[in-house]
């Protein structure tokens, strides 16, 4: 306070010791830590607002050069995976690692008897189901593709023990009674339909002659795949031989999701070799069907295994029939 006095005194404004008491700061100013000096030189010049606190400046790494050095220091983590050059004999022993030697290609023959082979030294079950997994190629062009098929084929050798359940879509009291006859599950025109929607009536397979098609439109969302289809050769007027290949029919489908992948089972491992690789081939002949003229080999890649085995990569060159094969080769 005696400072304020004597610098009003020597300025010979005596009017204004009153306001000098008023360039005192209030302890919360000091406590918050208000800079003395500059509050007084403000309150002089009129200003309201202290200055703030500069706060020293933040330095920031560069981006580029820098992060380049720091990535070049740190050490590789990541391990490469080595690259091994295939051995150019086949193994001798049993066990050897797969990684020296390329995955081998069996033939159909070779395939099937290693198969029995490995159910009597792992003593699985002698009946165990035989599976052949197919690889297609269904790109027909740069934009279209194959669409995804669903057949039904009477193998060589069936070994299914059920019958499939077959229903039978016709208007007429005469072709009820014959497909009634001849095995069929269900048989009818509206009342039938009413039925399935109703989830009355649930079969395998649908048949159906060609008359009454226009009032099957209410079930294409329900059946699906299963709907009747001349492809499928469930439409026809001939009842008896459309339920004789149903009812013991063996259906092919493609994956709907990966719709490029078809597994089904083929036989038994009981069979006989030559049943086995008879309805390989019976199914095959089936897939190519549905390959478009414009394309090229139509399976990439066939795998054949059984419940309990490992896959065994098939020669997809003995798998074309004889009539691509002769197209191709001229």
């Amino acid at each position: 306070m005696g400072y304020m006095i004597i610098q009003a005194e020597a300025t010979g404004e005596q009017s204004h010791i009153a306001s000098g008491r008023n360039l005192f700061c209030s302890s919360v100013q000091l406590n918050c830590g208000t800079n003395f000096n500059n509050t007084i030189r403000n309150r002089q010049h009129g200003g309201r607002h202290t200055i703030p606190r500069q706060r020293p400046e933040r330095k920031f790494k560069k981006e580029g050069k820098d992060k380049e050095k720091v990535s070049d220091e740190k050490p590789d983590d990541i391990e490469k995976i080595k690259s091994y050059t295939y051995m150019e004999s086949e193994p001798e022993d049993d066990v050897y690692l797969k990684r020296l030697y390329p995955r081998r290609i069996y033939e159909v023959e070779k395939a099937i008897h290693l198969l029995k082979k490995f159910q009597v030294l792992d003593f699985t079950n002698p009946k165990q189901g035989i599976y052949l997994d197919l690889t297609l190629d269904m790109a027909s062009g740069k934009k279209k593709k194959v669409e995804p098929f669903a057949s039904v084929i009477s193998l060589p050798y069936p070994f299914a023990s059920e019958v499939n359940k077959v229903a039978v879509f016709t208007g007429t009291a005469s072709e009820i009674k014959i497909a009634e006859e001849n095995g069929a599950a269900f048989a009818g025109g509206a009342d039938l339909v009413k039925k399935i929607l109703d989830d009355e009536v649930v079969v395998d397979f649908y048949v159906a002659v060609p008359e009454i098609m226009t009032e099957l439109n209410p079930l294409r969302k329900k059946l699906k795949k299963r709907f009747p289809k001349t492809t499928r050769n469930s439409i026809g007027r001939d009842i008896p031989k459309m339920l004789e290949l149903f009812k013991t029919g063996h259906e092919i489908v493609v994956d709907e999701e990966r719709q490029n992948f078809l597994s089904t089972k083929i036989a038994t491992l009981d069979m006989p070799s030559d049943q086995i690789s008879a309805n390989l081939e019976a199914v095959i002949n089936e897939v190519y069907r549905h390959r478009p003229q414009n394309l090229g080999p139509f399976v990439v890649r066939a795998f054949l295994r059984s419940s309990t085995s490992e896959g065994l990569l098939l020669k997809t060159d003995s798998l074309l029939p004889k009539e691509v094969e002769t197209k191709e080769a001229t």
